[in-house]
């Protein structure tokens, strides 16, 4: 099998489960971030390797790179490399054979179906045919990780999937525009009314009880309304530190979606 290249744009949560999917199926894989990424779960996204150089998950390590010779490296050190490129401009001389959108962004990003041989998307916001050859279902249900050759993923809900029967009190929101300052981190147990973390000196306290799965990075600067974390009402903190079960439906889709085009291409040939 030829290791195909595959430009994935977005280090979150999803992308990275994707991001070690591909990885350990062979596929060599380069992580397109911002120069800020403003990650949630940062235990488990490999853009957390922009801001320390290295993020390790799963036993899968990604590395902070800024050329392509520094990419080539990672590779053959067995790393994952993580370049801060969120216009896709290494496009024209790395050429990739795939490009994966993991953004999540639920907009129009730029993606179009000429930029390489096969061209993936994630969730609402993408036509496919139009923004991508294959668009991939993103919400949580029947149709989680469907392939998508014609239309659109379902519309954004802005609600989150209910978990232990909390829904929207599991996100935690910026209630003003500041500086993040913590409180407690990933992995702590909470209790209903505790302090979390503050923005703006004012109190960011937990819903319910449960263990914080998420939060953005201290020092950070968040507009008012911003998603800066999450609890979960399961009492597992291994589930801080572990791809979910919606990136490891993703990373397989994804997958399915490039063996799909491979095959399509071989029996047409």
């Amino acid at each position: 099998m030829e290791r195909e290249i595959i430009a994935l744009r977005g280090g979150g949560d999803l992308g990275s489960g994707v991001a070690c999917r591909l990885h350990r199926s062979g596929f060599r894989v380069v992580i397109l971030e911002v120069e800020q990424p403003l990650v949630v779960r940062r235990t488990v996204s490999f853009a957390q390797a922009v801001i320390d150089g290295k993020a390790t998950v799963e036993e899968v390590t990604a590395v902070r790179v800024a050329t392509l010779a520094e990419v080539r490296q990672a590779w053959q050190d067995g790393y994952l490399p993580v370049m801060v490129d969120p216009e896709v401009k290494v496009n024209a001389e790395l050429k990739p054979d795939v490009i994966v959108d993991a953004t999540l962004a639920k907009r129009d990003t730029g993606l179009r179906c000429n930029m390489a041989p096969l061209t993936i998307a994630l969730g609402p916001g993408f036509e496919a045919g139009k923004h991508a050859d294959i668009v991939i279902e993103t919400n949580r249900g029947h149709d989680l990780g469907r392939l998508i050759f014609k239309g659109e993923a379902e519309p954004d809900t802005g609600a989150p999937t209910p978990v232990g029967g909390r829904g929207a009190e599991r996100v935690l929101r910026a209630p003003c525009e500041g500086t993040v300052r913590h409180v407690l981190d990933i992995g702590a147990v909470v209790r209903q009314g505790e302090v979390i973390c503050r923005v703006g000196g004012r109190p960011v306290a937990a819903a319910f009880d449960g263990v914080v799965r998420g939060l953005i990075m201290d020092g950070r600067s968040v507009p008012q309304g911003l998603k800066i974390g999450d609890v979960d009402p399961r009492p597992v903190r291994t589930l801080c530190y572990t791809v979910s079960d919606k990136a490891r439906a993703l990373g397989g889709s994804v997958l399915e979606a490039i063996l799909y085009f491979r095959n399509r291409a071989q029996t047409t040939a």
